[in-house]
């Protein structure tokens, strides 16, 4: 068997191979693919007829009929011309003009092989097509391989890395072909290469399984990015609800100040638990958001037990009103009083569970019981909640815990609710590690039991540090001056009601840039509420700007509708001091004055006996008469913010130490060269040189041992990964409280 059959026999093996594993699979149907398609079934009938051709010259007949010779040559063509085409198509081509006048040049093409001469030579290697339709052949197959050329260059952007290979590959193999069949014309090259090349797109570009791949990743981007929008509504969303809100809550609030009949206060505290309802619907379909986007946080601390049993204990009754029922409590006395883990989330679980028990009993009772299983420093908190309610049918129990779901609907059509409580409280259970139980007769009632799993801290009740800030029952802040910044008119006369019991001086600017302005010329303010949502120049583009020059102190902080989870994190990392979202909670705006406003001088601050912390520092920092000292250690402080050294340095003045302050991690590797540390304090957020890149430096020091203490505003997870990946020896969170601070100094420094 001579080469030139062998080469044919070959190629239609592998041809037909491709071919059944192509169709053999699902696959897409698009325009690419169909024209891949065609590539190869015209490959594999042009092999058919290489092979038809070459054999009956051989044996059969010399010299060949000349139209099947033309005819096989015209399927060389369309062969080149559709790979062309496909090129064209993944280079996303769709101009009509481009497509047509390529079409026309087809047909001129396929006319020219016609019109051209043709005839068969004896060659050692076999015969051998000769003539101007074949010189043709072989001069359009250039022009095509420039054509591929041109189409990648212009629509370069528009190609993957593998869409290139096929190109590539033949456009170099094409002319090493096309040099070998001039020099031996009985060598058929042309149809192997056709079937090289096919080979070659499918596995790189047109594999089933691959394009389904490529597919998928493009319906993820999709949804991605549909995802994003979605983030984008919710917050928008959660702005423009929590705007009114802010105004019914905080003008509510003050009525309830003022001197006000009984049955006006009534009424009163019906609009503002109506409004703390809309606000847990609110809150409800953003949990419910940050669910799907696995984006619902667990945010682990230290905290009292009992306070948070005696404020559900609070809610609970507060909600139950004049209903008549009984609420009846349980809580095991010998629970270990300090824990670790969110309070808050838990709270959050307890609580909907409680609501949905009053909210569906209308006589009887609703019973709270709280026991523990403790082992190895784990209290397993046992939390049930029993009621006389309506119950829940055996056969909707499988759905009880599904979004949106409202069941036994025609008995529940006076009750309020959107079916999303339970759905969140199991989430977030599972996020505990948790169990829920439910237990329910139709008619009779239901029960629900809950197990958690909180590390102990301590078996006492915390240590109450005095704050001699929460002594005072009115906060007396006369001459302090306080800048509002909000373009809505409405929200600036909301916080200035609230702030004008406090005796503030308040100032107000409609945007942020008229902010600039007031700051550049009087620049005398004790704290700034900033608003993040305005047009022109927003809160944090405002804060940057504020930031950006170095003798601005000012505490600012945001004050936004903005409350979606790891809004916070955000904000002060673009600057801000601390974050209050809309409505205004008393609790929260008492906690940023008392916390943020510095005495000014005895003269003008009159505090009704009542010391303020300075700047950031949480009140409970002040100066306590059981001090401890540690005279002659030495401390290095690293902080970029002048005003953050200041706060700390404070803080630290009680403990008699030696304290070094620096404003960069370059200089701190330089005090650290020079002299010797028994702890440092270093900032995470630094410009330059950050603070995990500082103590990988300083780590490198030759017999460097001092424990670095990470100051941060970060999320405990993010808190977390960091301690993991640096040998920081632990942290302090923004702003840091007394016990911290004196936690970390007796640990280190004793």
């Amino acid at each position: 068997m001579t080469i030139a059959l062998m080469l044919p026999i070959l190629s239609i093996f592998f041809s037909l191979l491709l071919i059944l594993e192509f169709f053999s699979k699902k696959r897409l149907q698009n325009k690419q693919n169909k024209i891949f398609k065609y590539i190869m079934i015209v490959n594999c009938i042009s092999l058919f007829m290489e092979f038809f051709c070459t054999f009956f010259s051989v044996n059969i007949i010399p010299i060949f009929s000349e139209a099947i010779l033309k005819a096989y040559l015209l399927i060389l063509i369309i062969w080149i011309a559709l790979f062309t085409l496909y090129i064209l198509f993944l280079s996303k081509e769709r101009s009509k003009k481009v497509l047509c006048l390529y079409y026309i040049f087809i047909i001129f093409c396929c006319i020219s092989v016609l019109l051209g001469d043709i005839s068969f030579i004896n060659t050692k290697f076999g015969p051998a097509i000769v003539g101007s339709a074949q010189n043709f052949v072989y001069f359009i197959s250039v022009i095509f391989v420039f054509i591929n050329i041109i189409s990648v260059i212009i629509h370069f952007k528009h190609m993957q890395a593998r869409k290139y290979y096929p190109i590539f590959i033949y456009t170099l193999l094409s002319g090493i072909v096309a040099i070998i069949q001039f020099k031996v014309p009985g060598l058929l090259l042309i149809t192997p290469l056709e079937t090289f090349i096919t080979y070659i797109t499918y596995f790189t570009i047109e594999n089933p399984d691959m394009k389904l791949i490529e597919e998928l990743g493009t319906a993820k981007e999709a949804a991605e990015k549909a995802n994003h929008a979605k983030s984008d509504f919710l917050s928008n969303m959660s702005h423009e609800i929590r705007t009114p809100l802010n105004a019914i809550v905080g003008f509510s609030e003050s009525l309830k100040d003022d001197s006000i009949p009984l049955s006006a206060r009534e009424k009163v505290d019906d609009i503002i638990m109506a409004s703390n309802n809309l606000l847990e619907i609110v809150n409800g379909i953003l949990d419910i958001s940050k669910i799907e986007a696995n984006k619902l946080e667990i945010i682990n601390k230290e905290y009292d037990i009992k306070e948070v049993f005696d404020e559900l204990i609070a809610l609970t009754k507060a909600r139950i009103g004049d209903k008549g029922l009984a609420f009846r409590v349980h809580i095991d006395p010998s629970l270990p009083r300090v824990l670790y883990g969110d309070n808050i989330r838990l709270k959050q679980i307890i609580l909907n569970i409680l609501t949905n028990a009053v909210k569906y009993t209308k006589e009887g009772y609703v019973d709270f019981t709280v026991s523990s299983v403790v082992k190895d420093n784990v209290c397993r908190l046992i939390v049930s909640v029993e009621d006389s309610g309506i119950g829940i049918k055996e056969e909707s129990l499988p759905k009880l815990f599904s979004k949106f779901e409202r069941l036994d609907v025609e008995k529940q059509l006076t009750i309020e609710g959107t079916g999303l409580g339970l759905a969140i409280t199991k989430k977030l259970i599972e996020l505990m590690n948790g169990k829920i139980v439910v237990q329910s007769v139709y008619g009779e009632g239901s029960k629900f039991t809950i197990s958690i799993d909180q590390r102990i801290i301590s078996v006492e009740a915390p240590k109450k540090i005095e704050d001699a800030l929460s002594n005072s029952k009115i906060i007396d802040a006369k001459g302090a001056r306080i800048l509002l910044v909000d373009d809505n008119a409405l929200n600036i006369k909301v916080a200035s009601t609230l702030l004008k019991k406090y005796n503030f001086t308040i100032d107000t600017a409609s945007g942020g840039l008229e902010c600039l302005a007031k700051i550049k010329k009087d620049d005398s303010y004790d704290l700034i509420f900033l608003d993040d949502m305005m047009p022109k120049l927003s809160g944090k583009e405002t804060i940057k700007r504020l930031k950006s020059n170095p003798n601005f102190h000012i505490p600012t902080i945001a004050l936004t509708a903005n409350a979606i989870t790891g809004m916070k994190e955000e904000y002060l990392a673009c600057g801000f001091d601390d974050y209050l979202s809309k409505p205004i909670e008393k609790k929260e705006l008492e906690r940023v004055i008392k916390t943020y406003l510095h005495k000014k001088s005895t003269d003008t601050m009159n505090a009704s006996s009542t010391n303020y912390a300075s700047s950031i520092l949480d009140s409970s920092l002040l100066e306590s008469d059981n001090k401890v000292s540690y005279k002659g250690k030495k401390i290095l402080l690293v902080d970029d913010n002048e005003l953050n050294l200041k706060v700390a340095l404070n803080a630290l003045k009680q403990y008699d130490c030696v304290v070094t302050t620096v404003t960069s991690g370059s200089q701190a590797i330089e005090k650290c060269i020079e002299e010797n540390f028994d702890l440092i304090f270093l900032d995470e957020m630094m410009p330059e040189l950050d603070g995990c890149s500082t103590l990988d430096n300083l780590s490198s020091l030759e017999n460097f041992s001092t424990p670095v203490i990470m100051m941060t505003a970060s999320s405990e997870e993010e808190v977390k990964e960091k301690l993991q990946s640096h040998p920081f020896a632990g942290y302090l969170s923004k702003p840091f409280s007394k016990e911290d601070l004196e936690k970390i100094i007796g640990e280190i420094l004793h």
